[in-house]
């Protein structure tokens, strides 16, 4: 594997057939307990200390960055079982495609890039005295995080593939990431948790940037190289308006020339 260009994942999606990672089975499984616990007296205090929030800021327990995708998030309800076959249904074909180094590191920098946006909006808002009285940051917690990355990652690396939304409509893969952020911001319309809906829409923005361009070092630099090529475009374009310069085709040739 070119770690320049690590994804490169070509199984169809749904099928079972295949090895599963032991990465995905720990994952799974401590999604699974940690989801659990927090219906037992006893045990709800675990969970709720690994869940990013308020507090991760106000009270210093920074931790809360790094281990909030691993704590179950959701009502018991058939919900969360579906939730986690979905999750491994990507998380396969990604770890496939990635390989571990690869794939820890796309969820490393998701969930470190989305504390930090769900953070810096809740302080902001704390600031501007409009911080809305959750807990924790919803949208962002758990699974539904993991689910979200892998998602994107799937979708960008295999565009064109086709996905059955809802196991019925047959939709490919590159309008996923479209749909992921729609459900983000109607369980933004209904929670009103801003942090949470950035920081998902930023780690998204991550894990595209990642496996479009083979990791967030060189994502930065085509980034940085996009845009300046945008803006001597603009900036071109804005030359030739003010001296009233126009492209004139070559005679048969594929060169312009200014006039």
């Amino acid at each position: 594997m070119n770690p320049r260009d690590p994804f490169r994942s070509r199984s169809m999606l749904g099928s079972f057939g295949g090895p599963i990672s032991q990465d995905l089975v720990l994952i799974l499984a401590v999604l699974f307990v940690t989801y659990s616990l927090q219906f037992f007296q006893a045990t709800v205090l675990v969970p709720g200390a690994m869940r990013l929030g308020p507090l991760t800021w106000r009270g210093l327990w920074l931790w809360q960055a790094v281990t909030y995708p691993f704590a179950g998030w959701g009502a018991a309800s058939l919900w969360f079982p579906l939730q986690l076959l979905i999750l491994y249904w990507f998380g396969r074909d990604v770890f496939a495609g990635l390989r571990r180094r690869h794939f820890w590191r796309l969820i490393a920098w998701c969930t470190v890039v989305g504390a930090l946006v769900a953070i810096g909006t809740d302080v902001v808002q704390s600031l501007m005295g409009q911080a809305e009285a959750n807990p924790v940051y919803p949208i962002i917690q758990g699974q539904q995080l993991l689910i979200a990355i892998f998602i994107t990652a799937f979708a960008t690396a295999n565009r064109h593939a086709q996905i059955l939304l809802f196991f019925i409509l047959p939709i490919e893969a590159r309008f996923f990431i479209a749909i992921e952020i729609v459900i983000a911001f109607i369980l933004f319309l209904e929670s009103h948790d801003l942090p949470g809906f950035l920081g998902l829409c930023a780690g998204i923005g991550i894990a595209y940037v990642y496996v479009r361009d083979g990791g967030i070092g060189r994502g930065l630099r085509q980034t940085r190289l996009r845009l300046e090529k945008w803006w001597l475009q603009r900036k071109l374009a804005g030359e030739r308006r003010k001296r009233g310069l126009r492209v004139v085709p070559g005679g048969g040739g594929s060169d312009s020339y200014l006039h």
